[in-house]
């Protein structure tokens, strides 16, 4: 019989998303956590970037060792890709305690957590990532374990049910979650550290690939790191696999070494621009530019003319998107920035581009601005 931790979050639990193999894709397939694995720090002092979070984070678990008993509660918020799972993993490692890893969606019923509790020995760290599609029942009962570290254990059915507690040792809960407007209230509260995690710069990034590449065994030169942090959308994890990505192509059509001309040659075969956009980003920008002239239009419109879901335009394209500033959300649907026409070549509508819809210039025949394509 499989243990309760066996299994972790695979691509089809994160949601909608591109490929499984999209270089730009910021959640990790079950064969890229493998690779990940190799590749993440053991420490607090090996890890790069989040500086004020890993500060923090220092300072909670070097209080909790001097006191000899289990931090408060971590919860890590933020972007997938960014080191929530390592961190979580390096918490452990600091603590010197053995760490269990689930996810939400994994955790159906409240006797599957039950389980997970009382497996825990004194001061284990269980890490469960994406806490906010935890099952409602199961939450209920992560309550009382989090605060007492008891669990009441419901025998038998109907009036006849007895409660029987169940006291677990004490230990450290890690949630991570990359929707932390779902988590409820007091789940929320219940966490003695919250730290949110921001996206890289790029000379954090190109730490994280002078450091992948040396495990890697990848020549990387300056000038080909910068060009892979350039693309990599702040995500390290995007990074590592454009760096793996790149490390096959010098393997295959160069010398093995990781230089820009190479870096470029790779990341173009790749479909991945300048600006770390890929074959979708670009066709939703393409096609509210050229097909709907800048917008606004609907988010359904928008996905039904580049063959996509809604929900995988509205999840996966628009966050970095927006981030990028190529496009805005407005109350009569998504339009296309000045950034995005220029990005993709084309002219810039005289006047510029209003973020209200279309262009800047009122209508010269008089009629409503009212768009065609509102949402």
């Amino acid at each position: 019989m499989s243990s309760p931790f066996d299994r972790g979050l695979s691509a089809a639990d994160a949601g909608p998303g591109r490929f499984p193999d999209d270089p730009v894709d910021p959640r990790a397939g079950d064969e890229e956590r493998v690779v990940e694995t190799a590749l993440r720090p053991h420490s607090l002092a090996d890890f790069i970037g989040q500086p004020k979070v890993a500060r923090q984070l220092d300072l909670v678990l070097e209080g909790a060792k001097r006191r000899g008993r289990p931090p408060d509660h971590v919860l890590l918020s933020g972007p997938p890709g960014l080191g929530k799972t390592s961190l979580a993993l390096i918490i452990g490692s600091e603590l010197g305690t053995a760490v269990k890893i689930t996810s939400g969606p994994a955790i159906e019923r409240s006797g599957d957590l039950a389980a997970m509790l009382s497996n825990l020995g004194p001061g284990d760290v269980l890490f469960i990532d994406e806490i906010h599609r935890i099952a409602r029942p199961a939450e209920e009962l992560l309550y009382m374990a989090m605060e007492d570290f008891r669990v009441d254990v419901v025998v038998g059915k109907g009036p006849g049910a007895t409660a029987i507690p169940l006291e677990i040792h004490p230990f450290t809960l890690v949630g991570a979650t990359t929707r932390a407007g779902l988590l409820t209230g007091p789940l929320r509260d219940r966490f003695g550290f919250v730290g949110q995690m921001e996206f890289y710069e790029v000379a954090d990034l190109q730490r994280v690939l002078a450091r992948s590449a040396d495990l890697l065994g990848v020549e990387l030169s300056a000038e080909g790191s910068l060009e892979i942090a350039g693309r990599s959308r702040g995500t390290p994890r995007i990074a590592n696999r454009l760096l793996r990505r790149v490390r096959d192509y010098a393997e295959v059509r160069a010398d093995g070494r990781v230089t820009l001309e190479v870096a470029r040659a790779a990341l173009a075969l790749y479909d991945v621009d300048d600006l770390g956009l890929d074959r979708l980003d670009r066709s939703v920008l393409d096609a509210l530019v050229t097909k709907f002239g800048g917008g606004p239009v609907g988010v359904a419109t928008l996905a039904v003319a580049v063959g996509e879901e809604p929900h995988t335009v509205e999840e996966v394209c628009e966050p970095f998107l927006v981030r990028a500033g190529l496009l805005a959300r407005t109350p009569r649907g998504r339009v296309a920035t000045e950034a995005a026409f220029r990005h993709l070549g084309h002219p810039v509508p005289r006047g510029g581009v209003s973020l209200g819809g279309g262009a800047a210039d009122p209508p010269s025949d008089g009629a409503s601005s009212q768009t065609l394509f509102d949402a």
